[in-house]
């Protein structure tokens, strides 16, 4: 057994690829708030293959901790001199490990915060990307505004205070940055959100005016935010991902990332301070990436969503238990193809039909054990992004929304808090308490859970959408999602 560090990468070698570049060449370039699997599944594994090219060495990321509970990342990451370990899981159970090198340091933001400031204004940091999830943007989700009411966010906006926030330490860097006449950084967000860099660009220029008019107004002036669109599934680490890769490869990592072998990156070429070579990584560099990101969108994201609660329901836990029944997965076919894709315009070089097929071989990898917990959480920020845009526009050019109905309403069932055995549900939401007290309401007002218009807008009132939501709703309290499926016509 070997424990991975920068001592040990010649005896991990005969082992597992490691790095073939020289660490202590690279110099930081990019800042990335929001160090979890995902970026280091994605984002740092494509620096990482730039690295072994001997390409990018002057764009190293640190890694940023703003979370109490990325203290457990900062420990581990520092106790292995920010080297992991990324396993792909291939669908025959066959698994290819790699150690990633492109993340050269990582600081925990509440230990101290001058020092994220400092490299965050610092001359050599040009890009800062973001993966802080969909909540993190603080959008309104009925008027698409900035929402400040987060008590963090009115702290940061205090005069003299002391960063808690990303857009408060984003913010403060930038402010610094434009007083010293040093190039603002561009920032890049890499969350699953449609139009990322212009909801960044919304969101953070709203907090800076604010905080300062002419603060916010440079920053809409100078500030790039490109869009992008991000995909590779990247399932939590668990104990067993930890002794499996220490019984095959020998090799002892507090932290190593799982993903499935699939991975995508669409980039707009918007950069105000040059980037890395990310096309020479496979990343798809381009001029629009709105057709990638809604294909990604209505079809991966809200299939997520489609299969996560109903699957729940039913009895399973895993998104591939869900996906090898054949059930579920003409449901799943069902939406992609009646509701989801008819929103969509042609995505250049993209077979959609293809996409969705090889989208559900992707979710019924067993070796991924992607479970439907983690994709039933911070459903509040997710619907209102991902599904609910499919059924407006559905209902507005006379396209098929039963299946759509369905999903939102096996959310509002999930919400109740007890499945189909009556067993508790864990529910995992920022607007739990909110959302859990709707769907209580639902047995005496069915429409209780759909008249939120933060989540659903105006669709409480359009009757061709509480129709079959209705007899949705209905239905998996009478006999349960799987006999839903069975019976229902439209699904």
């Amino acid at each position: 057994m070997t424990r991975l560090g920068t001592a040990t990468l010649g005896a991990l070698a005969e082992r597992v690829p490691v790095p073939s570049y020289d660490r202590r060449a690279v110099t930081p370039g990019i800042v990335h708030l929001g160090v979890g699997g995902f970026h280091r599944a994605h984002q740092a594994r494509y620096v990482d293959e730039l690295m072994n090219h001997g390409l990018a060495l002057d764009w190293g990321i640190v890694g940023v901790g703003l979370m109490p509970q990325d203290a457990h990342m900062r420990d581990v990451l520092h106790a292995q001199e920010c080297l992991y370990t990324l396993v792909e899981k291939e669908a025959d159970g066959e698994l290819r490990p790699r150690v990633i090198g492109s993340i050269v340091d990582y600081l925990f933001a509440p230990d101290d915060p001058d020092a994220v400031l400092a490299r965050l204004t610092d001359p050599a940091t040009r890009i800062v990307s973001l993966t802080v999830t969909e909540g993190g943007y603080h959008v309104n989700q009925a008027t698409g505004e900035f929402d400040p009411g987060d008590p963090e966010i009115q702290a940061d906006l205090r005069p003299g205070a002391t960063p808690r926030t990303a857009f408060g330490f984003l913010v403060e860097a930038l402010a610094r940055r434009r007083a010293a006449g040093v190039a603002p950084f561009t920032v890049m967000s890499c969350d699953n959100i449609a139009g990322n860099g212009h909801v960044a660009s919304r969101m953070i220029g709203a907090f800076a005016t604010l905080r300062d008019p002419e603060l916010g107004a440079w920053i809409a002036a100078e500030v790039a935010f490109p869009n992008s669109m991000v995909d590779r599934i990247t399932p939590v680490t668990t104990d067993d991902d930890r002794e499996l890769l220490a019984l095959r490869f020998g090799v002892e990592d507090g932290w190593p990332v799982v993903c499935e072998p699939f991975t995508q990156w669409v980039l707009e070429e918007r950069f105000g301070d040059g980037r890395p070579p990310y096309e020479k990584a496979g990343v798809q560099v381009v001029d629009d990436v709105e057709p990638y990101e809604l294909m990604k969108l209505r079809l991966l994201n809200a299939s997520h969503q489609a299969l996560a609660y109903l699957g729940y329901l039913a009895g399973y836990r895993y998104a591939h238990e869900v996906c090898q029944d054949p059930l579920f997965v003409g449901f799943l076919l069902g939406y992609m193809e009646q509701e989801g894709t008819p929103t969509l315009a042609p995505v250049p070089g993209v077979d959609l039909a293809a996409y969705r097929e090889e989208l559900v071989a992707r979710f019924a990898n067993p070796h991924i054990r992607d479970t439907l917990a983690r994709l039933c959480a911070e459903s509040s920020d997710r619907i209102p992004k991902w599904l609910v845009p499919v059924i407006r526009h559905q209902l507005d050019h006379g396209g098929e929304i039963r299946r759509s109905a369905l999903v939102v309403a096996s959310w509002a069932r999930y919400a109740e808090g007890v499945d189909e055995q009556g067993e508790p549900i864990a529910v995992v939401d920022r607007r739990r308490d909110e959302v859990m007290a709707r769907a209580a309401q639902q047995r005496d007002d069915p429409l209780a859970f759909l008249r939120d218009p933060d989540l659903f807008g105006p669709l409480a009132e359009e009757a061709r959408f509480t129709e079959p939501y209705l007899a949705a709703l209905a239905s998996l309290h009478e006999v349960g999602a799987r006999r839903t499926l069975e019976v229902g016509e439209a699904f």
